[in-house]
Formats: C-alpha cells, sequence, structure tokens
C-alpha cells in the first residue's frame, strides 16, 4: 500500500482519537459555520480528520484504503493526496454554501474527501466491481442520486452534501489530470455528470 495513503490513514486516526477524549479539540477543529463566520476558516479542512465515533472513522478510512491503490496507480502520490485534500475543501465548501444561513450547523468526517477519491477512482476504472459486482461508474451515479436525496430531506445525521462536494471535486481534478478520459469513455464521463448537473440545478432553485 502507498505511503501516503498509508499517512493520511495514521494522521486522520491519531488526530480523531484525540478528539474522541478531548471535546474541547473537538469542538475548537469540527466543521462549524458559527465559528467559520467569526473567521476560523481552518475548520474547512481540520474537520477532515476529526470522525464522530471509531465507527465512523472505520468506515471512512476502509473505505478509502479500498479505493486510493487505482488513483494512486493511475497517477502518483502527490495527485492522489492533491485531489484527496481538494476534495475535502469541496465537501467542506458546498456544506458551507447549503448551511451557511445555519449558525448551529456543524459537520465532521472525511466523507468529502473519500467520495472525491471513489469518483476519481471510477472514472479512472468504471469497469471496477463493487458490492455485489455492480459496475463502478453506476455504483458512482447511485451513490450520487442516494446524496441528493438524503441532502433535500436532511432526515438523517449524515453530511451528503460535503460527500457530493467531494465528489463533484474528486470528478473535475481526475479530468484535468487525464483529460483523455472523456474521449476514452466519453458516455461514462457523461453518465456521471448528470447527478452533478442535478445537484446544481437544485441549489440554482434553493430546493437544498
Amino acid at each position: 500500500m502507498d505511503l501516503v495513503t498509508l499517512f493520511v490513514i495514521g494522521v486522520t486516526s491519531l488526530v480523531s482519537f484525540k478528539a474522541f477524549n478531548d471535546r474541547y479539540f473537538f469542538d475548537r477543529f469540527k466543521f462549524n459555520i458559527a465559528g467559520i463566520e467569526r473567521g476560523e476558516q481552518w475548520r474547512f479542512f481540520t474537520s477532515g480528520v476529526l470522525h464522530a465515533d471509531l465507527q465512523h472513522l472505520f468506515f471512512n478510512m476502509f473505505t478509502l484504503f479500498f479505493f486510493a491503490d487505482e488513483v494512486v496507480g493511475s497517477f502518483n502520490s502527490v495527485k492522489f493526496l492533491i485531489i484527496y485534500l481538494a476534495s475535502m475543501l469541496g465537501g467542506s465548501f458546498l456544506s458551507y454554501i447549503i448551511n451557511r444561513n445555519n449558525y448551529a450547523y456543524s459537520a465532521v468526517g472525511a466523507s468529502g474527501a473519500v467520495s472525491g477519491i471513489i469518483y476519481s477512482a471510477i472514472l479512472l476504472d468504471p469497469s471496477m466491481r463493487i458490492y455485489f459486482g455492480i459496475p463502478g461508474w453506476i455504483f458512482g451515479i447511485g451513490y450520487m442520486i442516494y446524496s441528493i436525496i438524503g441532502m433535500q430531506r436532511k432526515a438523517d445525521n449524515i453530511g451528503h452534501d460535503a460527500h457530493i462536494g467531494g465528489a463533484i471535486t474528486g470528478y473535475l481534478i481526475t479530468l484535468l489530470y487525464d483529460y483523455n478520459i472523456i474521449l476514452d469513455r466519453p458516455f461514462v464521463v457523461g453518465a456521471m455528470l448528470l447527478p452533478i448537473v442535478a445537484v446544481i440545478i437544485l441549489i440554482k432553485m434553493n430546493k437544498v
């Protein structure tokens, strides 16, 4: 396994464990609209290395472990890290855009960053099989549709908007790094673009 991926998992795990036992630390660095409005912009990034509990941490890091090698193998460790961090920021930024009027809104987790890696890996290998043999590109579209519905309903405690923001960022940067994907797999690229367009339309219509 790539050392940069192990480093990301290690740092995220260590910081998350620190936050499990230190409420002040957790509150200081979580994503929080009121804090950001006070000028604490570091929360856009630091929230991505915090998790609510051990199950939350394990799920995100296990998912990252599963998809990271595809991105590292197709690009390199540096580009993987750029996609990861940019997707973390993209997920936080979309959460901010959607929830900016709710000063009490808070969130933690690497889900935005991991979603960016998932979408990147699927673009690089749309034929990969996920969960009982589902083709990667179909899983990616379904994942986005599920996140869009969850973002609209707001009926659970999941940061669906961060998932979507991260996935969009991973999608765009991957195509920027390798635009030949558009020429080689136009159907997959177009199909995975549709839910992204749907999100933009919903935001413009104030439906989320």
